[in-house]
């Protein structure tokens, strides 16, 4: 998936508007203008389009962690320089606090069936025998299903 869809898709599930989405962006310890989160938003055909970067998109994933968990003591982590769906699954899962069977429901909710064993190898690291490449279908499954848990509850 493309990094910009993932950011348009979390704004439009919490509702979040540009001055809160530049205040997630700065909990990461990363200053962006109002102006720079319009732009991220934009669709590809428009002129002001600006791509959001690897590293961008897990600054803000980061942030959204400290939104919605606290800051951890000690220093903050690193962002990313390549993320994959993988990472943003498990930043989302993070931030969201979410068990395995939350996610399960949530990709329910987005009529998405996975079995409990194949929800775990998203979260194993690459080199692991078990370990599987999440791709766009499922993470799009997830926050269909997360739009319609938390968005469509209000």
């Amino acid at each position: 998936m493309i990094n910009n869809d993932v950011l348009r898709r979390i704004r439009y599930v919490f509702d979040f508007n540009d001055t809160k989405m530049a205040s997630i962006f700065a909990l990461a310890d990363y200053e962006v203008t109002r102006e720079q989160v319009c732009n991220f938003l934009k669709t590809d055909e428009d002129p002001s389009f600006q791509e959001c970067s690897d590293t961008q998109l897990a600054l803000f994933l980061n942030g959204l962690i400290v939104d919605k968990r606290g800051k951890k003591e000690g220093s903050q982590p690193e962002p990313e320089k390549r993320l994959t769906n993988n990472i943003i699954l498990v930043k989302l899962k993070i931030a969201l606090n979410l068990k395995s069977d939350d996610i399960l429901e949530i990709l329910l909710l987005a009529q998405l069936y996975i079995s409990k064993h194949e929800l775990s190898s998203f979260f194993r690291k690459p080199g692991h025998k078990h370990y599987r490449v999440c791709k766009d279908q499922i993470l799009r499954n997830f926050l269909q299903g997360m739009q319609l848990k938390y968005r469509d509850q209000k």
